[in-house]
């Protein structure tokens, strides 16, 4: 291995987080710093969205009275959240949204210069904007040409498969990482600080919307050990799978025929979906209410429209066929004066009493539709496959409210990677906390971490022990019995089916000793692969396989401490309330035990590799005097930067 290359801050990601962090770090004075990612192509952030994608933020219009107490009350109110993380993304969210509208990020607004906003899921207030379907890709567009206008200096072609810590005491903290390059060499970085801006963790699950190209990392700082809070809750929702793709908005308010077939894809055509409902009419009303209550959500799960996200899951999952949406033809028995008032009155108001799905969607969004050609995706001529996919970890790492690793000093998880977010948050908000933590690490760092302390001998010695043991594992890889394809589709199958939206308390205790057994399997013969990729693939399963497990650890203590079925998630009980009188015995569910949402879940990988879990009471939301003199003394003498 070459020497260690230094720098003062590194930045691991390139997703709108991770470059807003780095562009506020040159902002704030630090210019030492380097961004290493897979490529400036490959994040989330780049690669997604929805038919109209949300951007959350302060309401700036009309009479639509805010400030951040009201907006982080909003946040409080979704339960399981801290309140100064909530006031913070509030108080933020406004000076993140115009450093971007001043990137030139082209958010509407009305010829007095309002930005004007509309509700999304979970709020009360018209907080939320888009600049339509592609919203965190233009803003990473638009923050990759700052970075380079300010020549902060960014590795591709490099994927981070250890980081660096070092211990003084019972304090541990970060100071660097081992990258493996696309060639295959390996390199280390030395750093005072290190910004953790990996995503979510996409890479975990069989079913998933996240792009491909990204699979997530928190499985590096779980195993050195970084506290986390919150894994059990994700969303989860109808999304596309040939093209990764949110079906959400649009897509369903138009009404589209759902049809199963077999695993051919083509035989045994079934509408399955109208055995459920009282009459055709409710089905498409509900189909259409898919569109504002897309992610499922556990309190619609009985007589609401996440059954229709249930009975998806029981044609794929359990029986084994394929789900299509077809847009070319109406539901069999389709009759506009048969949807419920709110759907007919939404497709009158939009012009769009027309003959079939596809018309109403050329109509109404014929982005949605070219969206989907640009990816070779026809959905004028041919059906569209959809799964139950995961879409968005609420949770993530511990970290204060300056975004600093609660138990490792000078690491930074910012953006999804980050579990700021609890049982329910509005829809756009994980665009706002990820400019958030940008802002919120670099003006720590500028003020508290812009010297240094590291130890350059003790970050020698631990970066050379990782080599060695990353080398040490490859060599074990080249007679492994099986391949990184097999192992990832292991640990993927096994969150699919007991980790994801349907949660079972009798299937998780076999899942979580699986899990382990394949983590000990992977350490003890690695995983075979045959060229460079492969290696890189194979690397990235120790971190995805060791996160898996410590999430189904999650899950399984908040199914047994009784929290019940909330969120994005069911829990299967045999003494629950029935979902549906079609349905079998087994699909009875567990009711939500609310007081949990008072408390926050925290999970630790102890260095004998036992995994902790706890509640602990969320801190609530800061009610300070704001009187400007002191306040501003506070700020001038730097105390605002005490934790």
């Amino acid at each position: 291995m070459s020497d260690i290359t230094w720098v003062h801050t590194l930045v691991i990601g390139s997703g709108a987080a991770g470059l807003n962090a780095a562009i506020q770090l040159y902002a704030n004075g630090v210019k030492n710093v380097l961004i290493v990612t897979e490529g400036l192509d490959k994040g989330t952030s780049i690669n997604t969205g929805s038919d109209k994608q949300t951007y959350y933020k302060l309401a700036m219009c009309g009479d639509d009275a805010d400030a951040p107490i009201t907006m982080a009350e909003t946040y409080f109110a979704g339960g399981s959240m801290h309140g100064d993380l909530a006031l913070v993304e509030a108080a933020l969210s406004a000076r993140a949204f115009i450093h971007l509208v001043n990137l030139g990020l082209p958010f509407p607004r009305d010829r007095y210069g309002q930005f004007v906003g509309y509700k999304t899921d979970h709020d009360p207030r018209q907080r939320a904007t888009s600049i339509g379907p592609y919203t965190s890709r233009e803003m990473c567009r638009a923050l990759i040409r700052r970075v380079h206008e300010l020549g902060i200096a960014v590795r591709e072609g490099e994927n981070v498969v250890q980081l660096l810590t070092t211990e003084n005491g019972d304090q541990k903290r970060a100071c660097g990482a081992i990258v493996v390059r696309a060639d295959g060499t390996p390199a280390a970085y030395g750093a005072e600080n290190v910004i953790l801006a990996v995503g979510g963790p996409g890479g975990l699950y069989q079913t998933s919307v996240y792009p491909t190209v990204h699979t997530g990392g928190i499985g590096l700082a779980l195993l050195v050990g970084a506290k986390a809070q919150s894994l059990p809750e994700s969303q989860y929702g109808l999304a596309s799978i040939a093209f990764r793709w949110n079906v959400s908005g649009t897509y369903m308010q138009v009404i589209p025929r759902f049809v199963s077939t077999a695993a051919d894809g083509v035989s045994d055509p079934q509408e399955f979906l109208r055995p459920y409902f009282d009459s055709v009419g409710a089905m498409n009303s509900f189909v259409f209410l898919k569109g504002y209550q897309w992610p499922f959500d556990a309190r619609k799960a009985i007589g609401g429209s996440s059954l229709i996200d249930i009975l998806v899951y029981i044609e794929t999952v359990l029986k084994g066929r394929r789900v299509f949406l077809d847009f070319r033809t109406n539901p069999d028995g389709f009759r506009f004066e048969e949807l419920s008032s709110e759907a007919y009155e939404y497709l009158r108001k939009s012009e769009a009493l027309l003959d079939t799905p596809i018309a109403r969607l050329l109509k109404m969004n014929p982005g949605a539709v070219e969206l989907y050609r640009e990816h070779g995706i026809d959905i004028e001529r041919e059906p569209l496959e959809v799964a139950v996919c995961a879409q968005h970890n609420n949770g993530g790492l511990a970290a204060n409210h300056w975004w600093e690793s609660v138990n490792i000093k000078h690491l930074f998880p910012i953006g999804e990677v980050n579990g700021s977010h609890g049982v329910y948050r509005p829809g756009g908000s994980a665009l706002n906390s990820g400019q958030v933590g940008g802002f919120r690490a670099a003006e720590y760092i500028a003020n508290r971490y812009a010297g240094w302390t590291v130890d350059r001998e003790l970050v020698d010695k631990a970066a050379m022990q990782s080599t060695v043991e990353i080398e040490e594992w490859l060599d074990k890889s080249k007679a492994a019995p099986t391949t990184w394809q097999a192992e990832r589709a292991e640990f993927q199958a096994r969150m699919t089916r007991a980790g994801a939206h349907i949660r079972s308390p009798d299937l998780l205790p076999a899942a979580v000793d699986e899990a382990w057994t394949q983590w000990r399997r992977l350490e003890a013969h690695g995983c075979a692969y045959q060229d460079t990729p492969g290696l890189i693939e194979a690397l990235r399963n120790r971190h995805l396989c060791f996160a898996h497990a410590v999430y189904l650890e999650a899950i399984r203590f908040a199914l047994e401490s009784g929290v019940g079925s909330r969120g994005s998630a069911i829990v299967l009980a045999r003494d629950g309330f029935p979902v549906h009188p079609h349905l079998d015995a087994r699909w009875r569910i567990a009711p939500e035990d609310e007081s949990f949402r008072d408390r926050v879940l925290e999970t630790e990988v102890e260095p004998d590799g036992r995994v902790l879990n706890r509640w602990v009471p969320r801190r609530p939301i800061p009610r300070e005097e704001a009187w400007f003199e002191t306040a501003w003394a506070r700020f001038r003498d730097g105390l605002v930067y005490e934790c």
